[in-house]
């Protein structure tokens, strides 16, 4: 039975080490029938490259500093060469100075929260724009949220303000590909044990009490339930949503007050 993806050709940025979201994404992907390419730069590269190896079978990985706009637009060059076109990608790319984050939101300063909302929010724009002209056939854009438009959470500081600016770039690109039948919409997780979290001051405090209060439990290792929600965006089960959060976090966002701290039956 072919998969959701049959026939897709998917660019997936941000995969790391085989913790990673973005890894969990390609891969599944890679199994519903997606023709499958990643990105990395520099020192990232290397870890990349291994964990691509794990894959079946293992994909290319294509040069991109989300930051370098010469290497943005040579990336959708070598798409167009590869593919003729594109119908999606992951945008699975965030990163703040540690000045930015662990309780110095007051004292961080101009450059470092530059460099915050440029990678983290920005550069969903500045890939969208490169890479747009090659969905011809319309798709699928999906980003990598934490959603916080409308909590500040402890610890997350300028990297809260950027995924808040995320989520907003998420809709403003929505109204403005739709035309052209371009999906876009944010993933929303709950917290997962990965090498961006490892960087996040105070993430294990999220990570203990995220369970007790999602109704639908939370495991912080388990990548699947948000790979298969990557999946059905991508794919045309999801062809009339855009500027959408889509939250896959067992319920968490949704409550309010105190619940019960037993796991669900």
């Amino acid at each position: 039975m072919p998969g959701i993806l049959e026939g897709k050709k998917i660019l997936v940025t941000g995969v790391l080490t085989p913790a990673s979201l973005a890894f969990a994404i390609a891969d599944l992907a890679q199994r519903e029938g997606a023709d499958i390419v990643l990105t990395s730069f520099g020192r990232a590269m290397s870890l990349t490259e291994k964990s691509a190896r794990r894959m079946q079978p293992t994909p290319d990985i294509l040069e991109m500093d989300v930051n370098n706009q010469e290497q943005v637009d040579a990336l959708a060059d070598s798409i167009r060469q590869r593919w003729g076109r594109l119908d999606g990608f992951v945008h699975a790319i965030a990163f703040a100075p540690a000045d930015a984050l662990g309780g110095n939101f007051m004292t961080a300063p101009w450059a470092s929260v530059q460099t915050a909302f440029q990678t983290s929010a920005y550069s969903l724009k500045a890939m969208a724009q490169a890479l747009s002209p090659l969905m011809t056939e319309g798709g699928s854009i999906v980003t990598l949220d934490f959603d916080n438009s409308t909590q500040a959470w402890p610890f997350y500081d300028w990297m809260g303000v950027c995924k808040a600016a995320l989520e907003s770039v998420t809709r403003y690109l929505a109204r403005d590909l739709g035309r052209q039948q371009i999906r876009v919409n944010a993933l929303a997780a709950g917290p997962m044990k990965t090498m961006a979290a490892k960087g996040i001051p105070g993430f294990e405090r999220f990570e203990s009490t995220w369970g007790q209060r999602a109704p639908l439990g939370w495991d912080s290792t388990n990548r699947t339930p948000v790979a298969k929600m990557a999946c059905v965006l991508l794919s045309d089960y999801s062809s009339a949503t855009t500027g959408e959060i889509v939250h896959v976090d067992g319920g968490y966002h949704a409550m309010g007050g105190e619940v019960p701290t037993e796991p669900p039956d």
